[in-house]
């Protein structure tokens, strides 16, 4: 009887873990966080980019190529929303009604409209552009023309996601 009081007592003083173990564990668990955390921050911008720049892509190809295709083979001549606002509630082309190609202004991975621009013979963000100029101002929310950290469709991207 008395051993099994023993056993009991001993049982019931080590029932728990020290502050030392929980530390140690917290430790561990704050080591592995700071390694990988910096990592998945990296990859949400690379994924936010890549999205970004199949947005444009896709907006160059429906509504922009619908548009020329609607229009005898010549682009909306204008900029920014004026273009999206025509793409939207398009007017009536040598006597036929058009069908609006888009519901709302298209935006970019962070929210914000996307750019557009062609004057009619090309666009100022390159020299002898075929098609209009498209562009996101990217996650800094700060228009650079293009450049910076704007994602456009006059640069190539190489897989990494870089211009």
């Amino acid at each position: 009887m008395r051993k099994n009081s023993i056993n009991q007592s001993i049982a019931l003083t080590r029932a728990g873990f020290t502050l030392l173990e929980l530390l140690i564990v917290l430790a561990i668990i704050l080591v592995i966080a700071a390694m990988v955390v910096p990592n998945l921050i990296g990859q949400q911008q690379g994924a936010m980019e890549k999205t970004t720049l199949t947005t444009i892509k896709n907006i160059e190809k429906n509504p922009v190529g619908i548009w020329a295709a609607d229009h005898d083979g010549t682009y909306f001549k204008g900029s920014g929303n004026e273009a999206w606002q025509a793409m939207m509630n398009p007017p009536p082309y040598k006597g036929r009604k058009l069908r609006p190609l888009i519901a709302e202004p298209p935006a970019d991975a962070w929210g914000q409209v996307l750019q557009y621009e062609w004057t009619g013979d090309g666009h100022s963000k390159k020299q002898g552009a075929l098609s209009p100029a498209v562009w996101s101002i990217g996650a800094n929310g700060q228009d650079e023309g293009g450049s910076g950290d704007d994602i456009n469709n006059w640069t190539s991207m190489v897989a990494g996601g870089t211009k």
